[in-house]
């Protein structure tokens, strides 16, 4: 179940083929280690005691700007970015045929896809009248097969000016289009409305009743062009680590584009809002910006100054079966908010409920409270993954 993509070389040419295989013979222990960073990140503000009580940083904007939470996901997606970029040139420097990578990639994709709709439908009991279509796995599984392909068939100019494209057309169609039934943003509606707005409307029109926030969905049809984009740098960044550049200077090179990027989303925020929910072109550009500057910095630290220790081998147990510790974590929440018992006065309450309010909440404030138990539930996570770990069991989906 893991979509380790792991690191080991990209092209698209043969002249890039037969460099392949001395291109990378080592795995980059910084990219592991941000992926495990990031999927346990995403364990923790997605499992929290009490969502409202959770301080700000673990929570989400509610709609126009962020917060540290909405970094992850695009994180996460940036990374499956990176990791292509070297697990397909080392398949094709093998021998395997494009062909025979397109079929892999297809099945991935949508046992990937498959194991978000399981997720989501698992607590209705796959009620068919409102299974949730879009999530987080299926947006994964969307965006790696698409740029898969278009690094299978395509060079790296042509995907710069994809992702490029992508950004732009974006932006024309949520700032120029009209809503149907409600006008044209910033005329007769407000520019990224929540409801009224070209995203929320097109859910609306294909998928009425399987939306998660019922009239619209964080994971929409129309923004993953976006999102595309968002991994597509990726894929960029993992072919500049590919070059025969010197170690600092793709870690400086790295870190300064970050910072421009981050800059030009931050500037852009002006005219299209940084919003997650909507994935919105300056978002891409932000997000995309810090994960090149953490990428940078823990590639310098770990792969250049080889400064890791212990604690990454502690990330590790996330980042070698990432997907596989976040299907736990989901299927675990989903057991914690499905059974219930008793409770005198109250009536039935949820596990999940019971335990917060019996193991954490009378130590604590509701803010500490909801913290303590987001870490130990990534606590349990990482244990399960950790007997993977020790075991050298890797899944992959």
């Amino acid at each position: 179940m893991h979509l380790d993509i792991r690191p080991q070389t990209s092209a698209a040419s043969a002249s890039e083929n037969a460099s392949a295989c001395q291109s990378v013979k080592v795995r980059l222990l910084s990219l592991d280690v941000f992926r495990g960073l990031t999927i346990g990140a995403m364990i923790l503000v997605n499992d929290p005691g009490d969502g409202p009580a959770s301080y700000w940083p673990l929570r989400h904007a509610d709609w126009n700007g962020w917060t540290p939470t909405d970094l992850i996901f695009p994180f996460f997606v940036f990374i499956v970015g990176v990791a292509m970029a070297f697990s397909f040139a080392s398949r094709l420097a093998r021998g395997d045929t494009r062909t025979q990578l397109l079929r892999h990639v297809c099945i991935r994709g949508l046992v990937l896809f498959a194991m978000g709709m399981f997720l989501n439908g698992l607590p209705r009991h796959f009620d068919l009248a409102h299974w949730r279509i879009y999530g987080v796995l299926q947006r994964i599984a969307i965006c790696y097969v698409v740029t898969s392909v278009i690094e299978l068939y395509t060079e790296w100019r042509s995907q710069l000016s994809l992702a490029v494209a992508c950004l732009a057309v974006y932006w024309v169609l949520m700032r120029y289009v009209p809503v149907p039934g409600f006008g044209i943003p910033t005329h007769q509606i407000p520019l990224l409305d929540p409801d009224r707005n070209l995203v929320a409307w097109l859910d609306r029109k294909l998928l009425l009743g399987h939306l998660y926030e019922g009239t619209r969905d964080p994971e929409g049809l129309l923004s993953t062009i976006p999102s595309l984009a968002t991994c597509l740098a990726g894929l960029l960044t993992g072919k500049w680590l590919r070059t025969k550049n010197s170690s600092t200077k793709k870690a400086m090179a790295m870190a300064a584009m970050g910072i421009l990027a981050a800059s030009l989303g931050r500037g852009f925020d002006l005219w299209f809002p940084i919003n997650k929910k909507l994935w919105t072109s300056s978002y891409v550009l932000f997000t995309a910006g810090l994960a090149l500057v953490v990428l940078a910095f823990c590639y310098w630290l770990l792969d250049v100054k080889r400064l890791g220790g212990r604690w990454t081998e502690a990330v590790l147990v996330l980042g070698k079966n990432a997907i596989a510790a976040y299907f736990f974590s989901e299927l675990l929440a989903i057991f914690l908010y499905a059974v219930t018992i008793p409770r005198p006065g109250v009536g039935r309450i949820s596990l999940q409920e019971y335990v917060f309010s019996r193991c954490f909440l009378p130590f604590s404030s509701p803010r500490n409270a909801s913290l303590a138990y987001a870490l130990v539930y990534v606590l349990v996570c990482w244990a399960m993954m950790a007997i993977l770990y020790r075991k050298r069991i890797f899944l992959k989906i």
